[in-house]
């Protein structure tokens, strides 16, 4: 088998990006940790590159949310990315105005290699990308979309195409929504949308089972060695049962008599009540025998690492390309001895992670392969240069 590639962005650029007027930043390095007051923009550099990969990125934020205050309302992300296949140029941006694309009424310009690409779906080609934020610590103890997006993400950084499907299944089910709320609508078209809805929802519904099913075994070849907790992972749905117990054509067919069978009940309920929107993400904490939510916070918070940790090697295992990682205050809550096994386990890994914290101390066990940056009022230093 060949060696495993990692990704790396070498250059990053901002233009009128939440705090950011103007920022270019260069790195040769696989470990990036941005330290610095709350406030200084160390997680606007996070949602920047997030925004490099499918979606709406780690804040979910609209678009016209993300232009800097007293700029001209548009924003521009561009970076160079050594990817798997040799050098990129990523962009994306947003003019103020649009319809369609990513949703929200609201759609993103994305370029790759100077071309213009239809969506931002275009990106998943190149970019592979997982990321851990504070909003996530109580992923576990919060309603079940939450979780639903997490194991999405992690199906993504094993096929690129999966939120596509995500949105397409989406687009389809508002539209069926919309017309079972008129009488007069024509049941022909809703049995042609139902079809579509039924091939879109088994495509990830299957995605998620074999993702499900790379990450266990991987967390069952590398759980004894890592300084995290393992998990039992799993999906809980009515359409992923389906296809684990028949072929997909079949589930295909099963799920749009579902559909079909229960329109007047989405009638009243105003949305669609059964489908991969609806499924859940079920997690065991390992070695305690307990499901996830009803951990304390610091187990929850280390389950999620080590979780990041497993997909990450384990994607890098099944597609020969080790995701980039973002990991937003990562290392505040872990005592030392946890965040050395962090750090070496990003190490080991070979992916490029961006960090962030309050304290630089909190970094001072990252090796040579790294830079540690101070970010302050919409600046980047290099500390260690200054130092």
């Amino acid at each position: 088998m060949a060696a495993a590639k990692s990704l790396k962005l070498t250059r990053l650029t901002l233009t009128d990006f939440r705090n950011y007027a103007g920022l270019r930043l260069e790195t040769d390095k696989s470990l990036i940790a941005l330290s610095g007051p709350n406030g200084a923009g160390k997680t606007n550099l996070l949602e920047a590159i997030s925004l490099l990969s499918p979606g709406r990125g780690l804040r979910g934020a609209g678009f016209d949310e993300l232009a800097r205050l007293g700029g001209h309302g548009t924003w521009a992300i561009s970076a160079e990315l050594d990817a798997a296949d040799g050098p990129v140029s990523l962009g994306t941006g947003w003019s103020g105005q649009g319809e369609g694309g990513d949703g929200g009424g609201q759609s993103r310009l994305v370029l790759i290699d100077g071309h213009v690409e239809r969506s931002s779906g275009a990106l998943g080609q190149h970019m592979r990308m997982l990321w851990l934020t504070p909003a996530m610590d109580r992923l576990f103890a919060g309603p079940a979309s939450d979780r639903r997006r997490f194991l999405d993400r992690l199906v993504q950084a094993f096929d690129p195409e999966h939120g596509s499907r995500v949105l397409v299944f989406e687009k389809v089910m508002r539209e069926r929504n919309l017309l079972l709320e008129d009488p007069r609508a024509d049941q022909a078209w809703i049995s042609s949308l139902e079809a579509h809805m039924g091939e879109a929802g088994v495509a990830i519904a299957a995605a998620r089972l074999t993702g499900i099913d790379a990450l266990q075994k991987h967390i069952g070849r590398v759980r004894t060695g890592s300084r995290f907790p393992w998990g039992i992972v799993a999906v809980d749905g009515e359409v992923e049962a389906l296809v684990s117990a028949m072929p997909a054509v079949r589930a295909e067919d099963e799920y749009r008599k579902i559909l079909a069978d229960s329109r007047g009940l989405d009638r009243a309920a105003g949305r669609t009540l059964k489908g991969p929107h609806r499924s859940d993400f079920s997690v065991i904490h390992g070695p305690k025998g307990m499901p996830a939510g009803q951990c304390s916070t610091g187990e929850q918070k280390a389950l999620l690492i080590g979780l990041i940790l497993a997909q990450a090697s384990a994607v890098k295992t099944e597609t020969g390309v080790a995701p980039l990682l973002l990991l937003d205050e990562v290392a505040a809550h872990l005592d030392r001895t946890r965040r050395g096994g962090l750090f070496e386990s990003l190490e080991a890994l070979g992916s490029q992670a961006w960090m962030t914290g309050t304290d630089a101390e909190l970094f001072d066990g990252l090796g040579k392969t790294s830079a540690v940056l101070h970010v302050e009022a919409g600046t980047v230093s290099d500390m260690r240069k200054t130092r």
